[in-house]
């Protein structure tokens, strides 16, 4: 009946052969689990256990003395897997106690027989019904079914150890006919009977295999098999330890049965027999690794010492410097928050100073270009007044008809005719006084005289931008602004900190934090004025000489030691190009003398002046040279007029001829004077080509040969610098000279022309003269002419001559 209910197929599916082969190995698998349940009784035999890769939790702790029992066990547990419920007797017991199983209490093979038989009967019948729904069913059944509502279960749950589920017999029978789940209602029941069973005999192995322990034995102990005693003693007596089932819920220790059970070895419990000597060698190893372990917590205790001796020295010196460096940091911080003050003072107070500085410049410059125009004027005045080609047209050009603007102008030029004979008039007599009228000669005298509204107009502008830049710093404390407070800051950060004041570029910074403070001082400043006063007597320059000049030794590359000449150039010569360029007047003698030597001056006593890098310098020449250039095309002018109006003296067209070569022969000294400052080849540009060979030889074709003519020669030469001459070699002079010379010698020529037939006296004065044409022409190194000269005119004393030149 068992056979046909597993094996319901369709028989039109397969053959009957292998249908008939099938239930044949189904029918022996059946009588000999008949046959192992009959050996073993069903009260007995104890549950199976599960391979030995399977046991979780005694399987790997029962050690090598119970390996042999173990392996007993395992086989006749793999037998039991498969075997079938027993009917008779023991079936009929199990099946009316279902009902009585106590809480806790593991079924035996009889009791879980008779579950299988009722539940595959209820199958049968068609009533079957759902485990967990009756109320009497164990424990076991309700887990299965995942009841979480019992804390109990719960407890069983956390217990259970599931291992890999295995295809049980039937599940491989169809495997190998292939017959699917879906179509084989019976071979479902049997899956889940194999499932159910094999949960069962999972959780009645963990029950019995709970209390088991393992006891490891030395090495040195031999292992004993007591099969008798094994017998006598109860399951948990043999390990020494109780046995319970607390766990489960039982509050009782139950016995293990020793009826039909399978007899193990037990370990021995006896030990090593102990001696003197034994006693003896373990307290030597005990002493000698505690002297060890002495020795290693000595070398510690020694380590940590000396670690703690260097830590307390390396506090003690970290202490004692920290105080300095907490003093500079305090410093240091101190200086940083007085100079962003300084900073942010000077970015509100510098351009009023470049305001005031500008206003400055533009009132000199004014009056400069005041003076310069107005003698301008005066030159086109009088030339057109003795121009013997002037004509209305010309003297007043662009007029109406009318002739309202001519009035005008012809006011305008008797009014600085007034003015311009006042001046003269006022020079002559002030010459007259001091009694150098007679060495006196027209047009060498400056006209830079000024009225006295003009005067008066400059002298109010400049005191109210004086007045306006006292009032620069007047709401600021006088740290931020005076030079000696500012210069003490630094001093003592240089004195205290040099490393930090060195790393900190200061050296260099101080002129440029000096600069709108000393440009405040040098406002009115002017080297061109006789009242001027030297830079070098001033504050500033005082207060600043002796910085960075301690008496400790000086450090190699200090950039303090030229603070000085680098303030010098960065604000002294700025100034000086200003005043180079729009303020200085080639024209006027006494201007030109002082502008060199202040030049001079700066060429001389500070080197940073002089370097070729200078850019500031650079641009001090260039504006020196643009100025005279500038001279040179603009104030230079050279009438022409018939000789027999210059015949008469005292006639205005003479004096205005004689006032205008004067006045160059004085800008050619005045260019001149820049010898040493300007390049020779720069000079000889200006003052030769330029001036001399442009204007003054048509002065002197239109003079008067004679000793008139050789006075003016003797004055344009004491203009040349001596040393142009005294490195020449050879019997010629500078190329520039030429037309010079050449006018000398036809001078001499002229001179001696004009004596002849004229009395003695004559003629001795013109050899006196031609004798001086000569040294003239020795003393600019003209040899080459000079000999000319005395050959032609039968001169011997040419070797006294020109060594007395």
């Amino acid at each position: 009946k068992e056979t046909e209910e597993v094996f319901k197929v369709k028989k039109s599916s397969y053959s009957k052969k292998i249908v008939k082969q099938l239930k044949k190995e189904y029918k022996e698998d059946l009588e000999k689990s008949k046959v192992r349940t009959e050996v073993n009784s069903p009260t007995d035999v104890e549950p199976p256990l599960e391979k030995t890769g399977q046991i979780k939790d005694i399987g790997q702790e029962d050690g090598t003395a119970n390996s042999e029992h173990g392996e007993e066990e395992m086989e006749v547990e793999s037998e039991k897997e498969e075997e079938k419920p027993k009917v008779g007797g023991a079936f009929s017991s199990a099946l009316s106690s279902l009902n009585v199983l106590r809480p806790g209490e593991i079924p035996d093979a009889a009791f879980i027989h008779a579950a299988r038989k009722k539940r595959q009967m209820a199958r049968e019948l068609g009533d079957f019904t759902p485990v967990d729904s009756e109320p009497g069913k164990s424990r076991l059944v309700r887990e299965d079914e995942n009841d979480a509502s019992d804390d109990e279960d719960d407890d069983e749950k956390r217990r259970i150890v599931f291992t890999v589920k295995e295809k049980s017999q039937r599940q491989k029978i169809a495997e190998e006919i292939g017959i699917e789940g879906s179509d084989d209602e019976a071979l479902v029941a049997g899956e889940q009977d194999e499932e159910l069973s094999r949960w069962e005999q999972e959780q009645i192995r963990k029950g019995i295999n709970i209390p088991q322990a393992c006891i490891y034995q030395p090495a040195e102990v031999n292992n004993l098999y007591y099969q008798n005693t094994y017998q006598t003693l109860s399951y948990g007596s043999s390990y020494g330890i109780p046995y319970t089932y607390a766990a489960y819920g039982s509050s009782e220790t139950k016995s293990q049965k020793t009826d039909n059970t399978v007899p193990f070895k037990t370990p021995s419990n006896e030990m090593t027999p102990v001696t003197i000597d034994l006693v003896k060698k373990q307290l030597k190893d005990r002493l000698d690794s505690m002297k060890e372990l002495h020795r290693a917590n000595r070398q510690q205790y020694e380590k940590h010492q000396q670690s703690r001796e260097d830590s307390t020295k390396a506090i003690e010196r970290l202490e004692g410097s920290s105080g300095g460096i907490g003093e500079q940091y305090k410093f240091l911080q101190e200086m940083r928050g007085y100079v962003q003050d300084l900073l942010e003072c000077f970015s509100e107070k510098v351009p009023l100073i470049n305001e005031l500085e500008s206003a400055m410049h533009q009132l000199y410059k004014q009056r400069a270009s005041r003076l310069v125009q107005r003698r301008q004027d005066d030159i086109k005045d009088e030339s057109s007044e003795f121009s013997s080609h002037s004509n209305k047209a010309l003297m007043a050009p662009n007029l109406e008809s009318f002739g309202r603007d001519r009035v005008i102008y012809q006011e305008q030029v008797k009014r600085r005719t007034a003015e311009r004979e006042a001046r003269r008039a006022r020079r002559r007599q002030a010459r007259e006084q001091t009694g150098k009228m007679a060495d006196h000669l027209e047009g060498l005298s400056s006209d830079d005289e000024e009225t006295s509204t003009d005067i008066t107009n400059f002298n109010m502008e400049r005191d109210r931008i004086l007045k306006e830049s006292s009032k620069v710093f007047e709401d600021v404390l006088e740290s931020f602004y005076s030079i000696d407070c500012i210069k003490s800051q630094f001093e003592a950060w240089r004195s205290k900190y040099f490393a930090s004041y060195k790393d900190a570029y200061i050296g260099l910074c101080l002129p440029k934090l000096f600069n709108p403070l000393i440009r405040l001082q040098l406002l009115i400043w002017t080297p061109l004025e006789g009242k001027c006063r030297d830079f070098e007597t001033m504050l500033w320059f005082e207060s600043l000489l002796f910085y960075g000049c301690e008496e400790q030794e000086q450090v190699k590359d200090d950039a303090d030691i030229s603070l000085l000449p680098t303030i010098v150039e960065r604000v002294v010569l700025p100034k000086l190009t200003v005043i180079s360029e729009n303020i200085w007047d080639p024209f006027s003698t006494t201007q030109t003398s002082r502008m060199v030597a202040i030049v001079q001056k700066l060429i001389d006593g500070y080197p940073s002046v002089v370097n070729a890098e200078n850019k500031n310098t650079e641009m001090l020449l260039k504006a020196l040279l643009l100025r005279m250039r500038r001279t040179l095309d603009d104030d230079v002018f050279m009438p022409l007029y018939p000789k027999n109006i210059l015949e008469n003296k005292n006639s205005g067209p003479y004096l205005f001829f004689q006032r205008q070569f004067w006045s160059s022969v004085k800008l050619l000294g005045n260019f001149l004077q820049w010898y040493g400052i300007l390049s020779n080849k720069t000079l000889q540009e200006l003052s030769i080509d330029g001036l001399l060979n442009r204007y003054i030889l048509m002065a002197f074709q239109n003079s008067e040969y004679g000793e008139d003519s050789i006075k003016k020669a003797q004055s344009v030469i004491a203009c040349f610098p001596k040393q142009w001459f005294a490195n020449l070699k050879g019997d010629k002079t500078i190329s520039q000279l030429e037309n010079f010379c050449r006018y000398l010698v036809h001078l001499a020529d002229t001179i001696y022309r004009n004596s002849i037939g004229c009395s003695d006296v004559e003629k001795r004065n013109a050899r006196e003269h031609i004798k001086q044409i000569i040294k003239l022409l020795a003393s600019i190194r003209a040899l080459d002419h000079a000999v000319t000269v005395a050959n032609d005119h039968n001169v011997k004393e040419l070797k006294i001559l020109i060594e007395g030149k």
